[in-house]
């Protein structure tokens, strides 16, 4: 029986509403794979780190906001959604308040709020975790 490394990231869909209209954070990612590209913010768990624990630090690495409350989404762990190896994500929501600013930092290029409606190109398999929260939180 062959054994194989599966690594565990985090992915966060943080949103906001401004007037009645919802934002999704994304960041530009600052490395490879997909350097350049729009992605959830996100990153590796740490050992001995707990998910939650490790979605709220790249959060806050990446784009210096501080988030108490998140909900686990689901899991997403197609073979072959990160070309680096099997990586399985556990995908996180969080709703912030309309005032909420991202800077950019760590490992992201940017980081920006976008349209729900108007999305950019997206890195890994981004479009498809988030189809399924904007489904799960009927969000618009």
């Amino acid at each position: 029986m062959r054994i194989s490394t599966i690594f565990v990231t985090v992915d966060l869909l943080i949103f906001k509403e401004i007037d009645t209209t919802s934002l999704l954070l994304l960041i530009k990612r600052k490395n490879e794979p997909f350097k350049d590209c729009w992605a959830l913010p996100g990153g590796f768990v740490d050992e001995n780190e707990d998910l939650e624990v490790a979605a709220k630090r790249e959060l806050l690495e990446e784009t210096q906001i501080k988030i108490d409350k998140l909900e686990q989404l689901k899991a997403f762990g197609r073979p072959f959604r990160d070309p680096r190896s099997h990586v399985v994500s556990i995908a996180f929501t969080g709703f912030v308040s309309a005032e909420t600013i991202a800077i950019a930092s760590d490992d992201a290029k940017e980081a920006k709020w976008f349209l729900i409606k108007d999305l950019p190109k997206l890195a890994f398999d981004h479009d498809e975790i988030i189809n399924f929260a904007l489904l799960k939180h009927k969000i618009k």
